[in-house]
């Protein structure tokens, strides 16, 4: 489970949905980061997220707000606010309330997947959230792949679990043979850290049957790329091109919501072969999930020496998503443990 050691109120982009959760015209209440949303979508497709509680008299307009045009409208009294948060009608009187405005959140989407952006101390965005499809060298375009939905993503919520999870998976080689059954240990190919995202690539081996029945041996490479502390995006193509998305978004302090999309390639296969590359797809998350579930975030960890430097520097790197005064602002620079408190004394890289 979670630990109050991370804050739940990380800097970055999240996910709050997929877009054909929204059609035009509809209105859902939301709550992440410990505060009520309402996210709408305009008449004319635009996606909308403001604070829940109309500045007139406190209704949530989550619950019974109506899209008019761009506008939503209170279900109490019938005001009206825009995407950015202003009131453009009071219906019973010409002047409108200048005065006060509803909270926005600034929103974007990308490949049929919602996202915000969250800053505890109320700064702007500092970076863009990218399409999947413009991540890795090899995965090709859009139409090249099915949809996410129906079939190729699930989403779990009310989850102990903390997004630094998603981050910290891209540097732990070691669980991907007791985890995911490779058949060797991954090989670390690289893993380089830029200012809000860190790149990742392993070479691994898994062994599969083959259409005539053997059983054949298949080196797969997974390049990942992690984007702040709640965006965890992959691709792999051992069999078949799949990109996928991992995210966790807090709800408060306690819990969070988890979702997961893969967007498999069509390359002619038949539509029983695409569903079962989609659950595959989902399993090796859902394994993942099953550790996560119960899972206490230590720190400092102990921790071989081996794997002691992608942890400290991953560690390291994500202090930047906690605001000062935010616990995980300040993570422990010590590793527990002989093994690895010899692989720190030795160096490695400060980030």
């Amino acid at each position: 489970m979670t630990s109050m050691s991370l804050s739940m109120k990380p800097t970055g982009w999240f996910q709050i949905g997929w877009s054909d959760e929204i059609p035009a015209g509809e209105v859902v209440p939301l709550r992440f980061f410990g505060k009520e949303l309402v996210a709408y979508r305009t008449e004319s497709g635009r996606l909308a997220v403001l604070d829940a509680y109309c500045e007139h008299l406190g209704a949530n307009l989550g619950y019974g707000g109506t899209v008019c045009g761009d506008d939503i409208q209170c279900p109490f009294h019938g005001w009206r606010w825009s995407p950015e948060g202003r009131n453009t009608c009071i219906p019973y009187q010409e002047k409108i309330n200048r005065v006060r405005r509803i909270g926005t959140w600034t929103s974007a989407e990308r490949d049929g997947v919602m996202f915000v952006w969250h800053d505890a101390a109320g700064r702007a965005p500092d970076h863009d959230v990218p399409s999947v499809f413009d991540l890795f060298s090899g995965s090709g375009t859009a139409d090249e792949y099915h949809a996410v939905r129906p079939g190729g993503g699930f989403c779990e919520t009310g989850l102990t679990i903390h997004p630094q999870y998603v981050i910290e998976n891209g540097v732990d080689f070691a669980h991907f043979k007791y985890v995911h059954r490779a058949d060797e240990m991954p090989e670390v190919v690289r893993r380089d850290f830029l200012e809000h995202e860190f790149r990742t690539a392993l070479s691994m081996k898994f062994k599969r049957k083959a259409e005539d029945g053997s059983i054949e041996e298949v080196r797969g490479d997974v390049d990942a790329m992690i984007l702040g502390v709640g965006l965890g995006y992959s691709f792999a193509s051992a069999a078949g091109r799949v990109c996928s998305l991992t995210s966790v978004t807090p709800v408060d302090d306690e819990t969070s919501t988890l979702w997961f999309s893969a967007w498999v390639s069509k390359e002619g296969e038949d539509e029983d072969t695409i569903r079962a590359r989609q659950r595959s797809a989902i399993s090796q998350v859902r394994a993942d999930l099953a550790i996560w579930r119960h899972q206490r975030y230590t720190e400092p960890p102990g921790l071989a020496t081996a794997e002691a430097a992608g942890f400290r520097d991953v560690r390291k790197w994500a202090r930047r998503f906690y605001p000062e005064g935010h616990k995980g602002h300040e993570a422990a620079d010590q590793m527990a443990g002989t093994d690895a408190s010899v692989a720190t004394a030795s160096g490695g890289a400060e980030r």
